[in-house]
């Protein structure tokens, strides 16, 4: 009487096997699978537990939800009601083992297709016939563009200064040249951003150089900010940036620089007063290198200002900076601003080139040709400019062209 009264709720269940046999369990709810699953056994194969391994190598799969059912828990456990379908198969054999003569194969197949080492490419080359080649000259040919481009630009800027310096119109021009300069967006805060953060108490100088740092993000800022807080180094401005009173200064210079001459002014004024324009420009367009560079090698040691050299050279690349540093350290900063040979045929093909020359007298060219000399990173920016791109471009060709010959 106990065992009824205490007994679990019984579930009736739906069984059914591949081969299409059909019929009703009624098991209690606290039966576990693995008992359900030798009942259906003793129904739908007789005499097969005579075998241990044929329970283990059948399950029990809920029908609705396609689970396949755990042999130790119960049938409550796998939350089974009344009335449900279950499905008994058996489980699929696993694949047999590769044998030895096919691993052999496998392992001879992948040798025949491994790439031939120097030793072997050697020794199937020794009795080719050798050829006359001078490596120096082929290695020579294949200069890198960019280390060229850099002695090209270098030699440009000072043909279009002169062509420039004879438009009568040259100082007005450089005035909105410089103009255009001092609306560069790279030195513009996000006031959003800095607002975010001084409403958070950081002080603005701070905020300031925490967005430049971390690319005008909020979030990486603050961490930013909340990581050095008591670093007594946080307020000092980021290397390669001068602080607000010397950018206030030069600002002040700049202005004067570039004021208008008057008409009782001379020639020769004209000329200095545009060759202060020249400077101006030139110093706003000086190399800036990247802050987390800087920051990170010094770090290992090395001092400010030959981190900045080494990745002036680099083009602010972090990687072939520290090699640079660890090197000979070739190109040296002052191999940078040396020109090109103006007497040299890829020189004089340049200035020949109609494009090139319309080109050189375009203030706006001028400026490029400053830009990329101090940051590299800025050229694609100009190449795909309506103005400055055909020069460029054709430039890029002409060296390709004599590179090839």
């Amino acid at each position: 009487q106990e065992e009824k009264i205490f007994a679990g709720k019984v579930l009736r269940l739906h069984v059914c096997t591949m081969e299409g046999a059909e019929w009703l369990e009624e098991v209690p709810e606290d039966t576990t699978v693995e008992k359900l699953k030798e009942r259906c056994l003793k129904h739908c194969v007789p005499g097969s537990l005579e075998d241990p391994k044929t329970v283990t190598h059948h399950k029990l799969i809920h029908a609705t939800s396609e689970k396949v059912l755990t042999d130790t828990k119960t049938v409550l456990e796998e939350n089974i009601q009344d009335r449900d379908v279950l499905l008994l198969i058996k489980k699929r054999a696993p694949p047999p083992l590769p044998k030895m003569a096919d691993v052999s194969a496998e392992e001879k197949r992948k040798q025949e297709q491994k790439a031939p080492d120097k030793d072997a490419i050697l020794k199937a080359t020794a009795n080719l016939p050798s050829r006359n080649v001078d490596r120096t000259v082929a290695h020579h040919n294949m200069r890198d563009f960019q280390t060229e481009l850099r002695k090209i630009l270098v030699s440009l800027i000072e043909v279009a200064q002169k062509l420039l310096a004879l438009n009568p119109d040259a100082v007005e021009l450089f005035k909105k040249a410089n103009a255009m300069l001092d609306e560069d967006e790279e030195d513009r805060v996000d006031e959003i951003a800095l607002r975010q953060l001084t409403e958070m108490g950081f002080p603005e100088s701070r905020a300031v150089k925490a967005l430049r740092l971390n690319h005008m993000s909020v979030t990486q800022a603050m961490e930013w900010l909340i990581e050095h807080a008591d670093d007594p180094a946080v307020d000092a401005p980021l290397p390669g940036q001068a602080p607000p009173e010397t950018t206030a200064e030069a600002g002040a210079a700049s202005a004067e620089a570039t004021a208008g001459p008057s008409s009782e002014v001379g020639e020769e004024e004209a000329k200095d007063e545009l060759t202060e324009i020249f400077k101006k420009i030139r110093r706003k367009r000086e190399f800036r290198p990247d802050p987390r560079a800087v920051i990170a090698l010094m770090e290992m040691g090395f001092d400010e200002k030959e981190v900045v050299d080494a990745l002036r050279v680099n083009n602010n690349q972090q990687n072939a900076a520290c090699e640079w540093l660890l090197g000979d350290r070739k190109p040296s900063p002052e191999d940078l601003d040396k020109g090109i040979d103006t007497n040299s045929p890829l020189f004089q093909a340049i200035l020949e080139n109609p494009v090139v020359q319309l080109g050189l007298t375009n203030p706006k060219t001028l400026l490029a040709f400053e830009d990329m000399l101090e940051n590299p990173l800025n050229s694609t920016q100009w190449m795909n400019d309506p103005e400055t791109g055909p020069v460029m471009l054709q430039i890029s060709r002409i060296f390709q062209t004599l590179n090839r010959t």
